[in-house]
Protein backbone atom coordinates (compact mmCIF):
# COMPACT_ATOMS: atom_id res chain seq x y z
CA UNK A 1 0.00 0.00 0.00
CA UNK A 2 1.43 3.05 -0.94
CA UNK A 3 1.72 5.67 1.73
CA UNK A 4 1.96 9.46 2.52
CA UNK A 5 5.57 8.90 3.53
CA UNK A 6 5.99 7.46 -0.21
CA UNK A 7 4.59 10.40 -1.84
CA UNK A 8 6.97 12.81 -0.10
CA UNK A 9 9.73 10.57 -1.09
CA UNK A 10 9.03 10.52 -4.43
CA UNK A 11 7.91 14.48 -4.76
CA UNK A 12 11.19 15.80 -2.82
CA UNK A 13 8.50 17.34 0.21
CA UNK A 14 7.70 16.96 3.63
CA UNK A 15 5.03 14.44 4.95
CA UNK A 16 3.60 17.71 6.29
CA UNK A 17 3.89 19.20 2.84
CA UNK A 18 1.76 16.31 1.68
CA UNK A 19 -0.74 16.59 4.53
CA UNK A 20 -1.71 19.73 3.09
CA UNK A 21 -1.81 18.69 -0.50
CA UNK A 22 -4.67 16.22 0.03
CA UNK A 23 -6.21 18.88 2.81
CA UNK A 24 -6.81 21.52 0.70
CA UNK A 25 -4.37 23.66 2.90
CA UNK A 26 -3.44 27.24 1.27
CA UNK A 27 0.06 26.98 2.81
CA UNK A 28 1.58 25.04 -0.36
CA UNK A 29 2.38 26.79 -3.77
CA UNK A 30 0.64 25.95 -7.03
CA UNK A 31 3.39 24.60 -8.31
CA UNK A 32 4.73 22.62 -5.20
CA UNK A 33 1.13 21.10 -5.02
CA UNK A 34 0.73 19.98 -8.48
CA UNK A 35 4.00 18.48 -8.37
CA UNK A 36 2.73 16.61 -5.34
CA UNK A 37 -1.12 15.82 -6.78
CA UNK A 38 0.97 14.11 -9.68
CA UNK A 39 3.45 11.81 -7.70
CA UNK A 40 0.25 10.66 -5.81
CA UNK A 41 -1.80 9.95 -8.88
CA UNK A 42 1.34 8.29 -10.37
CA UNK A 43 1.61 6.48 -7.46
CA UNK A 44 -2.25 5.52 -7.01
CA UNK A 45 -2.47 7.01 -3.16
CA UNK A 46 -5.25 7.75 -2.01
CA UNK A 47 -5.79 9.67 1.49
CA UNK A 48 -7.01 7.83 4.22
CA UNK A 49 -10.34 9.72 4.65
CA UNK A 50 -10.41 8.76 8.72
CA UNK A 51 -6.88 10.44 9.36
CA UNK A 52 -7.53 13.06 6.97
CA UNK A 53 -10.73 14.18 9.39
CA UNK A 54 -8.24 14.39 12.21
CA UNK A 55 -6.45 16.99 10.92
CA UNK A 56 -9.27 18.84 9.04
CA UNK A 57 -11.79 17.98 11.84
CA UNK A 58 -13.97 17.50 8.74
CA UNK A 59 -15.47 14.25 7.55
CA UNK A 60 -16.54 15.82 4.28
CA UNK A 61 -19.95 14.25 5.04
CA UNK A 62 -23.51 15.08 5.61
CA UNK A 63 -26.54 13.17 7.45
CA UNK A 64 -29.75 12.85 5.84
CA UNK A 65 -32.20 11.24 8.24
CA UNK A 66 -36.08 10.85 6.59
CA UNK A 67 -38.74 9.18 7.90
CA UNK A 68 -39.14 6.74 4.69
CA UNK A 69 -36.72 6.57 1.66
CA UNK A 70 -39.62 4.72 -0.53
CA UNK A 71 -41.31 7.18 -3.49
CA UNK A 72 -40.87 9.50 -5.45
CA UNK A 73 -40.78 12.54 -2.78
CA UNK A 74 -38.41 11.79 -0.58
CA UNK A 75 -36.00 10.85 -3.87
CA UNK A 76 -36.44 13.94 -5.00
CA UNK A 77 -35.49 15.61 -1.73
CA UNK A 78 -32.14 13.09 -1.70
CA UNK A 79 -31.67 14.06 -5.20
CA UNK A 80 -31.36 17.93 -4.51
CA UNK A 81 -29.22 17.09 -1.69
CA UNK A 82 -27.08 15.16 -2.98
CA UNK A 83 -26.87 17.35 -6.40
CA UNK A 84 -25.50 20.50 -3.85
CA UNK A 85 -23.63 18.86 -1.57
CA UNK A 86 -21.60 16.83 -4.48
CA UNK A 87 -20.80 20.01 -5.96
CA UNK A 88 -19.04 21.44 -2.38
CA UNK A 89 -17.20 17.91 -2.44
CA UNK A 90 -19.64 16.50 0.08
CA UNK A 91 -21.54 12.95 0.21
CA UNK A 92 -24.29 11.39 2.00
CA UNK A 93 -24.77 9.32 4.65
CA UNK A 94 -28.65 8.52 4.57
CA UNK A 95 -31.08 6.59 6.79
CA UNK A 96 -34.66 6.54 7.67
CA UNK A 97 -36.32 6.30 11.03
CA UNK A 98 -40.05 5.53 9.51
CA UNK A 99 -41.54 8.11 12.02
CA UNK A 100 -40.63 5.33 15.37
CA UNK A 101 -38.44 7.61 17.93
CA UNK A 102 -36.15 4.93 19.23
CA UNK A 103 -35.63 4.58 15.90
CA UNK A 104 -34.49 7.98 15.25
CA UNK A 105 -32.35 8.09 18.26
CA UNK A 106 -30.39 5.62 17.33
CA UNK A 107 -29.85 7.09 13.55
CA UNK A 108 -29.12 10.10 15.46
CA UNK A 109 -26.18 8.22 18.05
CA UNK A 110 -24.85 6.10 15.23
CA UNK A 111 -24.27 9.81 12.73
CA UNK A 112 -22.46 11.32 15.44
CA UNK A 113 -18.62 12.01 14.72
CA UNK A 114 -19.47 10.79 11.27
CA UNK A 115 -21.02 13.58 9.60
CA UNK A 116 -20.55 17.40 9.89
CA UNK A 117 -24.09 18.15 10.13
CA UNK A 118 -27.91 17.13 9.65
CA UNK A 119 -30.36 17.67 7.88
CA UNK A 120 -33.78 15.57 9.67
CA UNK A 121 -36.91 15.69 8.74
CA UNK A 122 -39.56 14.31 11.07
CA UNK A 123 -42.45 15.46 12.26
CA UNK A 124 -42.15 14.03 15.84
CA UNK A 125 -43.41 16.09 18.44
CA UNK A 126 -40.41 15.47 20.63
CA UNK A 127 -37.98 16.21 18.04
CA UNK A 128 -36.65 19.52 19.84
CA UNK A 129 -35.72 17.26 22.57
CA UNK A 130 -34.29 14.60 21.02
CA UNK A 131 -32.01 16.61 19.26
CA UNK A 132 -30.69 17.46 22.45
CA UNK A 133 -28.72 14.52 22.22
CA UNK A 134 -26.66 16.16 19.46
CA UNK A 135 -23.55 18.21 20.20
CA UNK A 136 -23.47 22.07 21.26
CA UNK A 137 -24.16 24.30 17.76
CA UNK A 138 -24.11 20.72 16.04
CA UNK A 139 -24.99 22.21 12.29
CA UNK A 140 -28.27 20.81 11.69
CA UNK A 141 -31.41 21.72 9.28
CA UNK A 142 -35.02 20.24 10.07
CA UNK A 143 -37.16 19.78 7.09
CA UNK A 144 -41.21 20.15 7.39
CA UNK A 145 -40.87 19.61 11.55
CA UNK A 146 -43.44 22.49 12.55
CA UNK A 147 -41.02 23.94 14.55
CA UNK A 148 -41.30 27.83 14.10
CA UNK A 149 -38.35 28.86 16.03
CA UNK A 150 -35.66 31.38 14.78
CA UNK A 151 -33.12 29.97 17.11
CA UNK A 152 -33.22 26.71 14.33
CA UNK A 153 -32.08 26.04 11.08
CA UNK A 154 -35.56 24.71 9.25
CA UNK A 155 -37.27 25.02 6.37
CA UNK A 156 -40.95 24.30 5.43
CA UNK A 157 -43.73 23.74 2.90
CA UNK A 158 -46.43 26.10 2.68
CA UNK A 159 -48.90 23.44 3.50
CA UNK A 160 -52.03 25.31 4.81
CA UNK A 161 -51.45 28.13 1.07
CA UNK A 162 -51.47 24.95 -0.83
CA UNK A 163 -54.46 23.05 0.84
CA UNK A 164 -56.77 26.20 0.86
CA UNK A 165 -56.20 26.94 -2.58
CA UNK A 166 -56.92 23.71 -4.20
CA UNK A 167 -60.18 23.07 -2.04
CA UNK A 168 -61.23 26.95 -2.48
CA UNK A 169 -60.16 25.87 -6.95
CA UNK A 170 -62.89 23.15 -6.61
CA UNK A 171 -65.30 24.78 -4.95
CA UNK A 172 -65.14 27.44 -7.89
CA UNK A 173 -65.66 24.51 -10.02
CA UNK A 174 -69.28 24.19 -8.02
CA UNK A 175 -68.14 21.22 -5.82
CA UNK A 176 -69.36 21.48 -2.26
CA UNK A 177 -69.01 17.63 -1.68
CA UNK A 178 -65.43 17.43 -0.97
CA UNK A 179 -63.73 14.49 0.98
CA UNK A 180 -60.49 14.43 2.49
CA UNK A 181 -57.73 11.86 2.63
CA UNK A 182 -55.40 12.97 4.80
CA UNK A 183 -52.09 12.02 5.93
CA UNK A 184 -50.15 9.86 8.81
CA UNK A 185 -51.80 11.20 12.54
CA UNK A 186 -49.35 13.57 13.97
CA UNK A 187 -47.55 14.45 10.89
CA UNK A 188 -46.69 18.51 10.99
CA UNK A 189 -47.59 18.51 7.00
CA UNK A 190 -50.75 16.30 7.12
CA UNK A 191 -52.27 18.63 10.22
CA UNK A 192 -51.66 21.76 8.29
CA UNK A 193 -53.30 20.56 4.52
CA UNK A 194 -56.19 19.50 7.04
CA UNK A 195 -56.15 22.88 8.39
CA UNK A 196 -56.39 24.37 5.03
CA UNK A 197 -58.92 22.05 3.65
CA UNK A 198 -60.98 23.16 6.47
CA UNK A 199 -60.76 26.80 6.70
CA UNK A 200 -61.51 27.03 2.48
CA UNK A 201 -65.15 24.98 3.20
CA UNK A 202 -65.49 27.46 6.29
CA UNK A 203 -64.90 30.68 3.90
CA UNK A 204 -67.41 28.58 1.12
CA UNK A 205 -69.89 28.40 4.15
CA UNK A 206 -69.61 24.72 3.41
CA UNK A 207 -70.13 22.57 7.47
CA UNK A 208 -66.97 20.04 7.22
CA UNK A 209 -68.49 16.46 6.83
CA UNK A 210 -66.48 14.49 9.70
CA UNK A 211 -67.59 11.29 7.09
CA UNK A 212 -65.70 12.79 4.78
CA UNK A 213 -62.19 13.16 6.38
CA UNK A 214 -60.63 9.78 5.90
CA UNK A 215 -57.19 8.98 7.67
CA UNK A 216 -54.40 7.72 5.42
CA UNK A 217 -50.53 7.00 5.58
CA UNK A 218 -49.28 9.25 2.74
CA UNK A 219 -49.23 5.73 0.74
CA UNK A 220 -50.90 4.37 -2.12
CA UNK A 221 -52.21 1.47 -0.40
CA UNK A 222 -53.82 4.24 1.83
CA UNK A 223 -55.37 5.93 -1.34
CA UNK A 224 -56.55 2.75 -2.97
CA UNK A 225 -58.66 2.02 0.25
CA UNK A 226 -60.38 4.91 0.83
CA UNK A 227 -61.52 4.98 -2.90
CA UNK A 228 -62.59 1.52 -1.94
CA UNK A 229 -64.94 3.18 1.22
CA UNK A 230 -66.05 6.39 -0.64
CA UNK A 231 -67.41 3.39 -3.77
CA UNK A 232 -68.98 1.37 -0.47
CA UNK A 233 -70.49 4.65 1.14
CA UNK A 234 -74.39 5.48 0.38
CA UNK A 235 -73.60 8.87 -0.10
CA UNK A 236 -70.62 9.51 -2.12
CA UNK A 237 -68.20 13.25 -2.22
CA UNK A 238 -68.21 15.06 -5.70
CA UNK A 239 -64.12 15.29 -5.28
CA UNK A 240 -61.84 14.34 -3.20
CA UNK A 241 -58.40 15.68 -2.35
CA UNK A 242 -55.68 13.85 -1.17
CA UNK A 243 -52.75 15.10 0.86
CA UNK A 244 -49.81 13.89 -1.03
CA UNK A 245 -49.73 12.76 -4.74
CA UNK A 246 -49.66 9.32 -3.99
CA UNK A 247 -52.51 8.65 -2.17
CA UNK A 248 -54.30 10.72 -4.99
CA UNK A 249 -52.62 7.96 -7.66
CA UNK A 250 -53.97 4.96 -5.21
CA UNK A 251 -57.62 6.64 -5.41
CA UNK A 252 -57.24 6.90 -9.10
CA UNK A 253 -56.72 3.19 -9.44
CA UNK A 254 -59.46 2.20 -6.86
CA UNK A 255 -62.08 4.47 -8.50
CA UNK A 256 -61.40 2.87 -11.83
CA UNK A 257 -61.36 -0.72 -10.70
CA UNK A 258 -64.57 0.75 -8.97
CA UNK A 259 -66.53 1.99 -12.32
CA UNK A 260 -65.68 5.74 -11.49
CA UNK A 261 -64.72 7.91 -14.01
CA UNK A 262 -61.71 10.28 -13.41
CA UNK A 263 -62.92 13.38 -13.51
CA UNK A 264 -66.61 12.58 -15.27
CA UNK A 265 -67.75 11.08 -11.95
CA UNK A 266 -65.72 12.31 -9.26
CA UNK A 267 -62.84 14.70 -9.69
CA UNK A 268 -59.30 13.56 -8.01
CA UNK A 269 -56.69 16.51 -6.58
CA UNK A 270 -53.32 15.33 -4.67
CA UNK A 271 -50.45 18.05 -3.37
CA UNK A 272 -46.81 17.82 -3.78
CA UNK A 273 -46.77 17.70 -7.70
CA UNK A 274 -44.42 14.14 -7.68
CA UNK A 275 -42.63 13.88 -11.01
CA UNK A 276 -45.11 10.87 -12.23
CA UNK A 277 -48.18 13.34 -11.18
CA UNK A 278 -48.22 14.79 -14.85
CA UNK A 279 -48.52 11.36 -16.68
CA UNK A 280 -51.27 9.60 -15.09
CA UNK A 281 -54.02 8.95 -16.88
CA UNK A 282 -55.92 11.43 -16.23
CA UNK A 283 -52.87 13.86 -15.73
CA UNK A 284 -53.44 14.51 -11.74
CA UNK A 285 -54.13 18.04 -10.40
CA UNK A 286 -52.02 18.80 -7.71
CA UNK A 287 -50.32 21.64 -5.64
CA UNK A 288 -46.82 21.93 -6.71
CA UNK A 289 -43.68 21.88 -4.48
CA UNK A 290 -40.42 22.32 -5.95
CA UNK A 291 -39.41 18.98 -3.81
CA UNK A 292 -35.82 18.79 -5.38
CA UNK A 293 -35.04 22.60 -4.26
CA UNK A 294 -36.22 21.31 -0.86
CA UNK A 295 -33.44 19.73 -0.30
CA UNK A 296 -31.06 21.80 -2.39
CA UNK A 297 -31.87 24.96 -0.12
CA UNK A 298 -31.15 22.43 3.12
CA UNK A 299 -28.08 21.68 2.09
CA UNK A 300 -27.44 25.33 1.13
CA UNK A 301 -28.71 26.65 4.54
CA UNK A 302 -26.45 23.41 6.24
CA UNK A 303 -22.90 24.09 4.24
CA UNK A 304 -23.32 27.45 5.41
CA UNK A 305 -23.22 26.32 8.98
CA UNK A 306 -20.43 24.23 8.61
CA UNK A 307 -18.18 26.54 6.52
CA UNK A 308 -18.70 29.74 9.04
CA UNK A 309 -20.68 28.99 11.96
CA UNK A 310 -19.65 32.22 13.19
CA UNK A 311 -21.28 34.04 10.62
CA UNK A 312 -24.05 31.66 9.83
CA UNK A 313 -27.99 33.08 10.91
CA UNK A 314 -30.15 30.45 12.31
CA UNK A 315 -33.69 30.69 10.77
CA UNK A 316 -36.97 29.69 9.45
CA UNK A 317 -37.74 29.59 5.07
CA UNK A 318 -41.15 28.57 3.65
CA UNK A 319 -40.73 26.90 0.23
CA UNK A 320 -44.19 28.09 -1.75
CA UNK A 321 -46.72 25.81 -2.78
CA UNK A 322 -48.82 26.74 -5.81
CA UNK A 323 -51.78 25.19 -8.21
CA UNK A 324 -51.28 23.02 -10.66
CA UNK A 325 -54.70 22.18 -12.51
CA UNK A 326 -54.60 18.96 -14.74
CA UNK A 327 -57.14 17.08 -16.35
CA UNK A 328 -58.25 15.12 -12.94
CA UNK A 329 -60.27 17.77 -11.73
CA UNK A 330 -62.59 18.61 -14.48
CA UNK A 331 -65.56 16.78 -12.52
CA UNK A 332 -68.66 17.88 -13.27
CA UNK A 333 -69.94 20.33 -10.91
CA UNK A 334 -71.45 18.76 -7.78
CA UNK A 335 -74.74 18.58 -6.33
Amino acid sequence: MITIKDVAREAGVSVATVSRVFTGSELVSERTRARVRDVGARLGYAPHGAARSLITNRTNTIGVLLPDLYGEFFSEVIRGIDQTARADGYHLLVSSAHEEPAAMEAALRSMRGRVDGMIIMSPDAALRERLGTLPLRFPAVLLNSGIDDSGVDAITIANFDGAYAMVRHLIELGHRRIAMLGGSAGNFDAAERLRGYRAALAGAGIAPDPAWELEGDFSEAAGFAAAERLLASASRPSALFAANDSMAIGALSGFRQGGLRVPEDIAVTGFDDIPIARYMDPPLTSVHVDISALGERATRRLLGAIGDPDAHLRGVEELPATLVVRASCGARRGR
